[in-house]
């Protein structure tokens, strides 16, 4: 049975700094690009990084990057989106999705082809 499992967020000062986890089981770890996405009452799923199969690329939306790092431990078969300088406009709900490796890792929200995503995990960045 395939599990996704979010961790990490929560309520957070503007300008602090705050580390997301999707952990995956049932699955080939390897197989699969990981995506973040979130979600703004309002607003369409917003693409914010990706990182491929093989850990050879990375992708980060205009919005997040520079301030952003995504990072995977095969070992612990985890996905990890670091956000730095956090502002309020990345309040939002956070989904990890996992794309097979023939798939596009994309930050593009309509591109990327999920197989599978995690529950979410609500991201508050306060004033």
């Amino acid at each position: 049975q395939v599990q996704v499992v979010q961790s990490g967020g929560g309520l957070v000062q503007a300008g602090g700094s705050l580390r997301l986890s999707c952990t995956s089981s049932g699955l080939d770890f390897g197989y699969y690009n990981f995506g973040w996405f979130r979600e703004t009452q309002g607003k369409e799923r917003e693409g914010v990084s990706c990182i491929t199969f093989e850990n050879a690329y990375k992708f980060y939306a205009d919005s997040v990057r520079g301030r952003a790092t995504i990072s995977r431990d095969s070992a612990n078969n985890t996905v990890y989106l670091q956000i730095d300088r956090l502002k309020p406009e990345d309040t939002g709900m956070y989904y990890c999705g996992l794309s097979h490796w023939r798939e596009f890792c994309t930050v593009d929200s309509k591109e990327f082809k999920a197989r599978y995503w995690g529950q979410g995990t609500q991201v508050t960045v306060a004033s």
